[in-house]
């Protein structure tokens, strides 16, 4: 895979009838998490730790940052926030795939200074399975 555009790595949320890009985003980020479980025991070989295969917890979170340009998925995030429902989202990776899956968006910080413009900072984290189709 060739190097990609950042701005080409879209976040996406389901308004209801389609899916709505979240407009203004400057930076955004997918992580993936999954946690262990240790089995280690007093006859592990070598002392050497030991985990369960597939029994870890899985998460996606995804967080982002940008400038309010965009009223209709503006007032979405603003919505899902303060409801704290969860959504379906798509996050779009170029020449990689596209993760879809339900998110709760977990924190909204807006921010300013006195000459520049109104800054948002967003976090969500995976309520579900997510699933994976490559592009």
């Amino acid at each position: 895979m060739s190097a990609q555009k950042g701005k080409d790595l879209l976040l996406k949320i389901q308004d209801g009838t389609a899916f709505v890009t979240v407009a203004g985003l400057r930076s955004r980020t997918l992580a993936f998490n999954a946690q262990s479980v240790d089995v280690t025991h007093s006859e592990s070989a070598g002392r050497w730790r030991e985990l369960l295969e597939g029994a870890g917890v899985k998460r996606a979170s995804i967080s982002g940052s940008g400038v309010f340009k965009d009223a209709e998925s503006d007032a979405l995030v603003r919505q899902l926030f303060f409801a704290g429902t969860l959504a379906s989202c798509q996050v779009v990776v170029p020449d990689f795939g596209t993760i879809t899956g339900i998110f709760q968006v977990t924190a909204l910080e807006i921010a300013a200074e006195h000459d520049r413009e109104v800054t948002f900072d967003l976090t969500l984290e995976s309520g579900g399975e997510i699933a994976f189709a490559a592009l």
